[in-house]
Order: C-alpha cells, then sequence, then structure tokens
C-alpha cells in the first residue's frame, strides 16, 4: 500500500490475488480495494454495527474511504480507498516487540469483531503494518460472520505466523524471525517443535497451541477424508483468544547482550565528540531538507531521534536485533511516530518473495529515500565483508539523490579492532581514496571534522540528482 511511481494505468496490485472477496488495484497513483457482491453481507454488517468506525477510532484499522460502485464494473459491489502507507515493511523485518504488538493487535481486532458476531476469517502477519508508530491492521476484508463456523478458521495460521515466531524468539534466538523470510505463511508448527527446547513442553499454552497441534497437523493434514472440527460458540472463542492473548502479553526476547545492542556505551565517543556529531548531522540535515531518510546502521536509533522533528518519516535500520527493540521500544514510549525501526543486513538485503517473486517486493523495490544517513558503518562495509569504496559509491548513489555519510579512518579505534587479527589489504581506505571513490558519483556539499575524533561527515549530493529515484 506504499505510492507507486508515476503510475498511468490501472493495474491489480501483485500481492492481492489470494483472497475472493476483492483485491486491490492502483490507478493514477491511488490505491483501491474492490469489495466483490460475494462479500456484500459481511461488509454491510461490518459498517452498519459500527465495526469499522470503531476500529478506526481506535487506530487499529487503516482509514478507508468508501466510494459506491463504479458504473460498469462487473461483480462490484463497492470500491474503498484506503489511506496510504508511508512505507511496507515485512515480518522479518520487525523485532521481538513488533511481532508481539502485531499479534496482539490481530486478537484485539479478533476480540472486538467476536463482540459484533463477526471474527477475523484469517489472521496473517502481512495484514499488520506499521503506520506512523502504531501496528496497523490493513486488509479490510478479513471480517467474516462467526456463527456458520462454529470455530476460528485462523486459528492455525495464528498459530503459525505469531505464536511460533515468538515462541521461538523468546525462548532459542530472536534471530529465528528470518525463518519468515523463508516460511511466508508463518513457521511450521512441527519445525517450531523441533527447534524449541524439551522443556517449553511444560507450559500449558505452548504445548496446547503448539505441540499438540503439531501433532494434530502431521496426523490429519495430508488426510483424505475431511476431519470434522469441534464446534464453540461465541463466549468460547472469546476465551480461546484472551487464552492467546494473555501468553503472548507475557513473553520477551531471548536475553542476550550483543555487540551492537551496547554499541553506544562502550563506544570509544567521547562527550565532546558525541555533542559535536549530533550538532553536524542536525545541521547537514537541515541543510539537505529531505521529507524521507533512511538511517543505515541505526543502532538504538538515538541520533535518529535528534532529527525526527526535520523530515516526515525516519526508517532505522540496522542488523542488531537487540539495537533495533530497543529503538521501538524508545519510540513506542516517547511518541516517536515518524520512525520505524526494522532490522536489515544491507550485506544482505531483504529480497523479493512470493509467487512469481513479485507477491513481495524486495527492499529497495518499496520505496526511496530522500536522503540516507551512513553513519560508522563504512568501515564495516568496506574492512568487515571486502567491499570496494567504488561499490559503496555506486550502491548508495542508486539509493539515494542526498548522502550523509560518517568516514572513519584506520587510525580509528573501531576500525584498529576490524583490523586487528588480519591482513591490512586496503591500501585505497584512506580520506583521499574514499573521496575519489565518492566523487564519481557525488558532490561535495559539505564536509566537517568530529571534534576530539578522526572521524569525518561528508553531506554528498548524487551527480545524477533526483533521477536516481
Amino acid at each position: 500500500m506504499n505510492k507507486k511511481n508515476n503510475p498511468d494505468t490501472k493495474y491489480k496490485d501483485a500481492s492481492s490475488f489470494r483472497d475472493p472477496s476483492g483485491y486491490l488495484y492502483w490507478q493514477d497513483g491511488q490505491l483501491y480495494r474492490f469489495v466483490s457482491e460475494s462479500y456484500a453481507a459481511q461488509y454491510d454488517h461490518g459498517k452498519t454495527v459500527g465495526l469499522f468506525d470503531q476500529l478506526i477510532e481506535k487506530q487499529w484499522l487503516i482509514p478507508f474511504e468508501d466510494l459506491g460502485a463504479p458504473k460498469g464494473l462487473e461483480d462490484c459491489h463497492t470500491v474503498l480507498r484506503p489511506s496510504l502507507l508511508d512505507f511496507v515493511s515485512y515480518p522479518a523485518e520487525w523485532c521481538f516487540g513488533q511481532i508481539q504488538d502485531a499479534a496482539l493487535l490481530t486478537l484485539d481486532i479478533h476480540l472486538h469483531a467476536l463482540d459484533h458476531g463477526m471474527m477475523l476469517k484469517d489472521a496473517s502477519l502481512y495484514n499488520v503494518q506499521f503506520h506512523r508508530g502504531k501496528p496497523t491492521f490493513i486488509d479490510h476484508l478479513s471480517f467474516d460472520f462467526y456463527e456458520p463456523y462454529g470455530y476460528w478458521p485462523a486459528y492455525g495460521q495464528f498459530c503459525r505466523h505469531f505464536l511460533a515466531p515468538l515462541a521461538l524468539m523468546s525462548r532459542v534466538d530472536v534471530g529465528l524471525a528470518k525463518l519468515l523470510n523463508l516460511h511466508m505463511d508463518g513457521v511450521p508448527l512441527d519445525l517450531a517443535a523441533k527447534i524449541l527446547p524439551f522443556s517449553s513442553r511444560f507450559n500449558f499454552s505452548l504445548f496446547a497451541h503448539l505441540f499438540l497441534h503439531s501433532r494434530y497437523v502431521k496426523r490429519y493434514g495430508s488426510s483424505r477424508n475431511r476431519v470434522a472440527k469441534k464446534t464453540i460458540d461465541i463466549s468460547g472463542a472469546i476465551a480461546m483468544a484472551r487464552s492467546l492473548r494473555s501468553w503472548i502479553a507475557s513473553q520477551k526476547a531471548h536475553g542476550q547482550k550483543t555487540e551492537w545492542g551496547q554499541y553506544y556505551s562502550e563506544t570509544s565517543y567521547s562527550d565532546e565528540a558525541m555533542a559535536s556529531k549530533r550538532d553536524i548531522i542536525r545541521g547537514m540535515v537541515k541543510r539537505a531538507r529531505p521529507n524521507r531518510v533512511w538511517d543505515i546502521g541505526a543502532n538504538d536509533g538515538r541520533l535518529s531521534r535528534d532529527i525526527a522533528d526535520i523530515p516526515d518519516q525516519i526508517i532505522c535500520f540496522d542488523i542488531d536485533h537487540t539495537a533495533v527493540d530497543k529503538n521501538y521500544q524508545t519510540c513506542k514510549a516517547e511518541k516517536y511516530d515518524s520512525i520505524l525501526p526494522l532490522i536489515c543486513d544491507f550485506m544482505n538485503p531483504t529480497p523479493a518473495i512470493g509467487f512469481e517473486n513479485r507477491e513481495r517486493p524486495a527492499l529497495l523495490e518499496r520505496g526511496r529515500p530522500d536522503l540516507v544517513l551512513a553513519l560508522a558503518v563504512i568501515h564495516h562495509f568496506a574492512i568487515s565483508n571486502n567491499v570496494p569504496l567504488g561499490h559503496l559509491a555506486a550502491f548508495f548513489a542508486k539509493m539515494t539523490p542526498d548522502l550523509l555519510i560518517e568516514f572513519v579512518p584506520k587510525d580509528d579505534e573501531m576500525v584498529q579492532r576490524l583490523l586487528a587479527n588480519r591482513a591490512d589489504i586496503f591500501p585505497d581506505y584512506t580520506p583521499e581514496g574514499f573521496e575519489q571513490a565518492f566523487g564519481t558519483f557525488f558532490d561535495i556539499v559539505d564536509v566537517k571534522s568530529i571534534a576530539d575524533s578522526p572521524r569525518r561527515l561528508y553531506l554528498l549530493r548524487n551527480l545524477r540528482g533526483a533521477a536516481c529515484k
């Protein structure tokens, strides 16, 4: 649901083909949701009883405008125009707190729908996006009547998409969220059962919702015979949802101290150097006047929060889960609603996944920034990962019209650590080599040395300008 670049024709969104109730399409740069006649009763009921309005008022559901059915559009009950998201992120890019909050939102919406005789008919992680600092449900066609089913048809999907990843992240390792890139329909329950420690079986919720559930799926999942599902009334469905909610709310990320999660408490920056760096960054960002900023290697996001009042949106990327979770929890508590923290390794960014590799586009296909911050990361690209400076310059030039980058020289303590146990095979890794490599793609707008530090900050402007977008 992010904006497309200069669309001049009507076309269906590549991610929208699984639900017979309707689909998303783009026209003239705006996103629309087609609601088919087969979904008329559910949609009209949700609208009549005020379910949609109540969820929008709670900021749980993305707002939309009902445009009615255009003339000549076959099988159309109505067309909706939803608000556009600033950026579409994927669950494998979320920290523990984000997946947990997305799970709680899904259950809260399901419980609210049950109060109106409805339910969520599906429970996909992809139905939630982080919009203006909050998890927000984006699928207006996920609601159905409860009574004809007598059970929650989305239960298995909820366990794969939410319960299994959270169990693995809380009991084994937070990095296992990356399994969601390999398993787009959620982590298979039998796989989660194999990975979880044996002691997990003594947790009643996990034993019932994951281990027993996994056995049931394994036994009956491939059966040709239709398995009768036990029906429960709405009060029973509410009790089950509340039980799931209670367990999920009680979970915490697997405790671990990571190198970058403690970066600022262990860095060699003096107070003077940090104050100087912050002042220079703020001045350069004001000069660039961006609307959208990507902070690559943002760590816990404190430098992004220093400039949060300048652009409309900042996406903070970092490879370290602990740092991203710290950033998310801080932004949530202090209401930095323009900042979106995400997990991403730019040496191996999120690829395109799904049907035809078009259902879920790759990271750089989902949007482009006006300004990239690359602070204290160049040595990790160039020295830790052997990426030549010329390759780095070309990479950033494809991404952004403006670049604010910090050059960390070889005599810096952090670079010395990287070189401590390997040969120095980087003769071009010098300020002069940096300026020559990046000068092929960028003009130097400004350069300033950080006080009490050998590091420099550069504000660079792409020689192709906005054309890189």
